[in-house]
């Protein structure tokens, strides 16, 4: 097993970067000309969620510290896929944003020579996070690197990032992973009976880590059954009410309980480094730490009602995309085969542009999510045009 085995599909740039390790490689020995050729100090990798962006920045850094380019036995990849090596920085956020101060931390790091390893590699998984000033903040570091350090800037698209750091990097795009090649990896690697790994595949979308939960957890597939039924329970504006309400709500409810755990363990470990509980005085600072930290969670649980509301409405556009397959005779697979009788009837008594009305309603809504309008403000819009389309 290597660095490379969890990019599922992605075959090409597993290739580019292969050679870049290669190069990499031979300019430690010190030889230059083509054998070199393949090697940047700044990289910029893009695809599309669950494609394995952040997968592939952890293991070109992994294969770059390993002397045998990527093996994934020795200590050396270990420790530098799980962030442990100290010469292999890796920054990513669950708040909305990456601020200045990380950047300017991560920048005075890559400015120092590699402690163990032959480079000093940063990867940032979430470019596309960066505020102006974090942006700022990185443009010279990259303009300028140190002789042995490497850039992994990791973003949804390369739109996503500002026009002055993406022009500095090489760009590599990642692919959505082939349907089948996620069923096999589920069954490959965690026992997955072929058919559910055959539906999680095709429901993930090619989004790999959905797809390990929807065949791992029967709770996740009952959450994604229950938003697919919404378009159906849409009978009244009333109903169109309730039901934006209800997927808020199960949002929130999602959010808080997976944040809950992280949270706790957060503050248990801020109060032990403070002193908080202890004999003696508590540091000046203590009331201002830990206020800092909740708002820090605050954000995050945001960010994280963010993402399960933005993938409820994925899993409500594959069913719309699925309806329209079957009014047009496109003869294209359907995500939901399992539902290929309401798909049926849902396109018998609408047209193809009503159904395409109804995903610009579901399009409109993640942009509007995503660009601060109130999540139920915006569903309800949704789903009222749902109804009305």
């Amino acid at each position: 097993m290597t660095v490379w085995d969890d990019l599922v599909g992605q075959e090409p740039a597993v290739a580019v970067l292969k050679k870049a390790v290669d190069g990499a490689a031979a300019r430690q020995r010190g030889e230059s000309g083509t054998a070199t050729a393949g090697m940047t100090h700044a990289w910029l990798i893009t695809g599309p969620p669950g494609s394995g962006r952040s997968n592939a920045g952890r293991a070109f850094a992994a294969a770059l510290q390993c002397e045998n380019q990527g093996c994934g036995e020795c200590a050396v990849c270990r420790t530098a896929l799980n962030g442990a090596h100290p010469d292999v920085s890796l920054i990513r956020t669950e708040l909305l944003s990456i601020r200045v101060s990380e950047i300017r931390e991560l920048v005075r790091r890559a400015a120092m020579s590699p402690t163990q390893g032959r480079w000093q590699v940063m990867v940032v998984e979430d470019a596309d996070r960066l505020t102006e000033q974090a942006a700022d903040a990185l443009l010279k570091s990259i303009e300028e690197p140190a002789p042995r350090t490497v850039w992994v800037l990791c973003a949804p698209t390369v739109e996503d990032v500002v026009p002055t750091i993406r022009s500095r990097c090489r760009l590599l795009v990642l692919r959505t992973p082939p349907v089948h090649a996620v069923a096999e990896m589920l069954t490959r690697q965690a026992g997955v009976d072929p058919e559910l790994a055959g539906f999680a595949a095709r429901a993930a979308q090619g989004h790999i880590g959905r797809a390990k939960a929807l065949a791992r957890d029967e709770e996740v597939r009952a959450r994604r059954t229950k938003v697919l039924e919404v378009p159906f329970a849409l009978r009244d504006i009333g109903a169109c009410l309730n039901a934006a309400q209800q997927l808020v709500e199960a949002a929130r409810d999602e959010a808080k309980a997976s944040a809950a755990q992280v949270d706790e363990k957060e503050r248990a470990e801020l109060e032990q480094a403070l002193g908080v509980g202890t004999k003696g005085a508590k540091p000046r600072e203590a009331a201002a730490a830990v206020k800092e930290l909740e708002e820090q969670q605050k954000a995050r649980a945001k960010r994280w009602e963010r993402d399960v509301l933005d993938r409820s409405l994925v899993d409500l556009l594959a069913l719309y995309r699925d309806v329209l397959v079957v009014q047009t005779g496109a003869g294209t697979e359907l995500i939901n085969a399992e539902l290929r009788g309401h798909i049926e009837q849902l396109a018998a008594r609408t047209t193809p542009e009503q159904t395409i009305h109804r995903i610009d309603a579901l399009s409109g809504c993640r942009e509007a999510i995503e660009g601060n309008v109130a999540p139920l403000l915006a569903l309800e819009a949704m789903t009222i045009g749902l109804f009305e389309g």
